[in-house]
């Protein structure tokens, strides 16, 4: 007879990640055990594992879960009948606050996504790589002249992401700058740039 699902068992998975997310922030995942997950977790390291099999497979659900999150906060920008500029500022905007509280899963993407098996990464990747389209579109319809130099168009939106992917570092939440303050001086910058003759 099949196992019967507890009702809470998404609530519990998903406050694993959390809590995971934060101890893999803190120590890396190195320096993270399954007995320190589940203390971190306030779990048993039984229930622990009736969840995830390793800390592969917590990493893992931890950055999948991230990047479909991001992806799916995007998808749910309305971008129709709006400027190339305003395209980009609520492009940035939403991705910026999509990364709200979630620093500490950002930074263990960054450090630890190599650690995993390749087909998982494989996996992630192909999500980071529909952002990458995502944004790419949004550039070249703010500069319709990169459909003939398709050279750059990689190398302007990775250096967009790089700002926006960066921000963690030094961003405070109660600092004197908001999240969309950042998304306009972000595009201001990045098009200031990107609408120079030499580009």
């Amino acid at each position: 007879m099949a196992r019967i699902r507890a009702q809470d068992y998404d609530e519990k998975r998903n406050s694993i990640l959390k809590n995971a997310a934060l101890l893999f922030a803190d120590k890396g995942f190195a320096g993270a055990s399954m007995s320190q997950l589940a203390t971190h977790c306030n779990v048993s390291k039984a229930t622990l594992y009736h969840y995830y099999s390793n800390k592969e497979a917590i990493l893992f659900d931890v950055l999948f879960k991230h990047i479909e999150h991001l992806k799916n906060d995007l998808a749910k920008v309305n971008l129709a009948d709006k400027s190339p500029e305003d395209r980009l500022f609520l492009a940035v905007d939403a991705l910026l606050k999509s990364y709200e509280d979630a620093d500490d899963t950002h930074r263990a993407l960054i450090n630890d996504l190599q650690i995993l098996p390749i087909e998982d990464r494989r996996k992630i990747k192909i999500g980071e790589r529909e952002i990458v389209v995502f944004f790419t579109e949004i550039i070249i319809s703010n500069k319709p002249s990169l459909n003939d130099t398709p050279e750059k168009a990689m190398p302007l939106t990775m250096s967009l992401l790089g700002m926006l992917n960066w921000h963690y570092t030094w961003f405070k939440q109660d600092g004197p700058m908001t999240r969309q303050d950042y998304s306009k001086l972000a595009c201001d910058l990045f098009l200031g740039g990107l609408n120079s003759s030499k580009i």
